[in-house]
């Protein structure tokens, strides 16, 4: 465990290494996902572990969904779990901000046609139709059911209402909304800590993260009832989680930040 005085001799580190990220939002994803090389569980992308293991602790959440409805995987990168829901949804669609995390996304998944990819910023004002334009070029029409992990943390809390007033009419009267974030509860240096940063060295892939990406926050049940509010949104359950990284401490098991997770229905008139 580091000691105050260590995690202080940090600091200046990862300034350096965030003032090299693109003040642009969209410049910094699409310039991060454009430089991936690999993907995986020895990938270069911090949250992608390579596993199911997971996702398999989310079914039991996801089977109160309505699984006869398709899947959209908001802020789904290189696909890996899009195309692991796809195997338990008629349909995964998966949406990023970045169009080289699409491109990638629909590479890794040739040869899967349950799953499709379409390019889509959730907090803009024509979200929604982004959504239902590519749920029909894929053979789709009406509700829908959407995933979500490790996007609203990073969102800040105008991007959140936004990204939430956008889901109401994917979801519409039959879909239902599941998400998975991180809520670590410490500061950055904690967090980076956490998973193995020291002032002498960097995980590979943490440190990509840093080098190229907006800080991230939190996202916890305080965030979540900002941004769902309960004029439009019904909690069904929440609690805790974890979410796996990439292995970065051991050459097999991905490592785990305290998460939050939430189930949500839109709220009937």
């Amino acid at each position: 465990m580091f000691s105050a005085l260590q995690k202080y001799l940090l600091i200046p580190r990862l300034i350096r290494l965030s003032s090299a990220a693109p003040k642009d939002p969209r410049t910094a994803w699409d310039r991060f996902w454009g430089d991936i090389g690999s993907t995986g569980a020895t990938g270069d992308v911090l949250w992608d572990s390579g596993s199911d293991h997971e996702l398999n602790g989310y079914l039991p959440k996801l089977a109160q969904l309505d699984r006869s409805l398709p899947v959209v995987d908001v802020g789904c990168g290189n696909g890996s779990l899009t195309r692991l829901l796809a195997g338990h949804f008629p349909h995964a669609l998966g949406l990023d901000y970045s169009a080289n995390a699409v491109e990638r996304a629909r590479q890794e998944s040739a040869g899967i046609p349950t799953a499709s990819y379409a390019v889509c910023d959730m907090t803009a004002p024509d979200a929604a139709l982004t959504v239902a334009t590519a749920l029909e070029a894929a053979g789709w029409t009406g509700d829908a059911n959407v995933f979500i992990r490790g996007v609203l943390h990073v969102l800040d809390r105008n991007g959140r209402s936004a990204f939430a007033a956008n889901l109401l009419p994917v979801v519409g009267t039959r879909g239902g909304v599941f998400l998975a974030e991180t809520n670590f509860p410490g500061t950055p240096v904690d967090y980076v800590s956490h998973l193995g940063a020291t002032r002498k060295s960097i995980p590979g892939p943490l440190e990509w993260a840093i080098r190229g990406l907006p800080m991230p926050g939190r996202f916890g049940a305080a965030q979540r009832s900002k941004a769902f509010p309960t004029a439009d949104w019904t909690l069904v359950e929440e609690g805790a989680t974890s979410i796996e990284t990439r292995p970065l401490s051991s050459p097999s098991t991905p490592d785990l930040i305290p998460g939050y997770f939430a189930l949500l229905r839109a709220r009937r008139a």
